[in-house]
């Protein structure tokens, strides 16, 4: 079992070191996972921000910005996994890409989840928005039973409730459940569909907007109800987190909120359309701030505010038409660094990552220590003084002691591509794997030195390129990333991205 530190918890949960005999009420977590928010899409990050983000600037101003915090993966479902168990997703049997709607839960029985840890120290857990993760959907793809319950979703991994959707919106099914029950058949069908815009590649531009249709045109269609509708998909989730956030009984709460912006499709209400001065993707964006002000406002509103830790980061960096959006408008959603959503390279995993907890975090604060979404779940731990089991959370370090002020972070952290490939990150050094070919050799980078990882130095520092590789190697071998005895991965030991190992005979 690994322990919490006790002396450190006093000082997190009364805000200093005092000797109170009642141990003071535990706060509550609000996490909000935006969709493809790129590190340069907000101005607490991004001074040339090509819109403005109030909402999440004042945030930032009351909190801890990390501006060397990363999702665990390239893609969304690696990283939805890694941020709710405290495990690299690439142990499970998903080694690259991400899930469909409509499949068995990733998150395995029995793993522990943040609200399911967070449930067994009497909090009120609650989701609203994109899953993706996996649920199971009575019947199959146009033989459905709409009055069966879902199984296998939020409500089975830790939280009381849920309202949202299956997947994201370029997926299926597009109809909304609560709790375990689908609101509405999704017995009709849509497809993506290009309007007039700006962006000249038509597969960086759609809408799933109405008209429907009563019949499939082919494998490519999505399932769809009837009412559903793209672009109220963002207000709805806000205004049931809002409603959650009002209807407290008494008992602490976490609230997840997994928002579907800015991801494609660029569905924004019609009151912020043209608004940005800076197309579909600006106006989105200026969606996505005013919600997640709504929910601050919500909050400050109720008293809640003044004991909550709220989370703020993405799942991965932009869609690569944050290409277009440089071309266009010159705003740099990957906040200048190289690359976007699915790479290895720092525009892909490298994302917003703000932590506000009045009494406990400095406004206004800063920290340059290296740590992971996937050391959430090891963090609330440490602060509810939970102690996690060997095999829960293998890949979660807590990054508590840098809340208070202290010291912390990670020595080193994996990170994963949409294609399933490794990189490694120790201190300022960078390991890149090249896809799945022995040919290739990999590429090194000192991001102290060249941030954008511009200069490849791995023929200059071989000692630094095996060292680092041993330690990946470690890392993927021992089934997790602390102390601890080593565990199993799921699924073969070998797999082609662990291209640098050879092929077990």
């Amino acid at each position: 079992m690994r322990a919490p530190t006790s002396s450190l918890l006093l000082v997190l949960f009364s805000g200093c070191a005092s000797t109170a005999v009642a141990p003071p009420r535990p706060p509550n977590v609000v996490l909000i996972y935006t969709d493809d928010q790129g590190y340069g899409d907000c101005g607490a990050l991004n001074p040339e921000c090509g819109f403005p983000t109030p909402n999440i600037d004042r945030l930032a101003r009351g909190g801890m910005t990390f501006t060397d915090g990363h999702s665990a993966s390239g893609v969304c479902t690696p990283s939805r996994y890694a941020l709710l168990t405290g495990r690299y997703s690439w142990r499970t049997k998903l080694k690259r890409g991400v899930m469909g709607a409509d499949a068995d839960c990733l998150i395995e029985d029995g793993r522990w989840t943040i609200a399911s840890l967070l449930r067994g120290r009497g909090y009120r857990t609650a989701m609203f928005g994109k899953w993706h993760l996996g649920m199971q959907i009575p019947g199959t793809k146009g033989q459905r039973d709409w009055s069966e319950p879902v199984l296998d979703g939020p409500i089975q991994k830790g939280f009381d409730e849920f309202y949202g959707i299956p997947a994201s919106m370029n997926y299926g099914v597009l109809t909304w459940i609560e709790d375990d029950r689908i609101l509405a058949p999704a017995d009709r069908w849509t497809r993506k569909k290009f309007p007039q815009s700006e962006i000249k590649t038509r597969p960086l531009d759609y809408r799933m907007a109405p008209p429907y249709e009563s019949e499939s045109r082919g494998d490519g269609d999505i399932e769809v109800a009837s009412s559903f509708v793209d672009d109220a998909v963002l207000r709805i989730t806000t205004e049931k987190t809002v409603e959650f956030l009002r209807s407290r009984d008494g008992a602490p709460f976490f609230a997840y909120v997994a928002l579907t912006s800015p991801h494609l499709p660029h569905c924004t209400a019609e009151e912020f359309r043209g608004k940005s001065g800076m197309g579909n993707y600006g106006d989105f964006m200026l969606e996505t701030d005013h919600r997640i002000g709504q929910i601050l406002d919500a909050l400050e509103e109720t008293g809640a505010d003044r004991n909550t830790i709220v989370v703020l980061t993405s799942d991965n960096g932009p869609e690569n038409n944050y290409k277009d959006w440089i071309r266009l408008y010159g705003h740099h959603a990957n906040g200048g660094l190289r690359g976007g959503k699915r790479d290895l390279y720092e525009g892909g995993h490298r994302v917003p990552f703000f932590v506000r907890w009045p009494g406990v975090v400095d406004p206004g604060s800063q920290s340059d220590a290296l740590v992971g979404q996937v050391d959430l779940l090891a963090t609330l731990a440490e602060i509810a003084g939970v102690s996690l089991p060997e095999a829960q959370a293998e890949d979660s370090l807590s990054f508590a002691p840098l809340l208070a002020g202290g010291a912390g972070g990670r020595g080193s952290l994996v990170h994963h591509s949409g294609d399933g490939r490794f990189g490694f990150r120790r201190g300022p050094w960078k390991l890149v794997f090249p896809p799945t070919r022995r040919s290739e050799r990999p590429e090194l980078f000192h991001l102290g030195d060249d941030s954008r990882e511009e200069n490849d130095v791995a023929e200059s520092f071989p000692d630094i390129v095996h060292s680092l590789t041993e330690e990946l190697t470690e890392v993927v071998r021992r089934g997790r990333s602390g102390p601890g005895a080593s565990l199993d991965n799921d699924g073969d030991d070998w797999w082609p991205q662990l291209s640098w190992l050879n092929k077990p005979r």
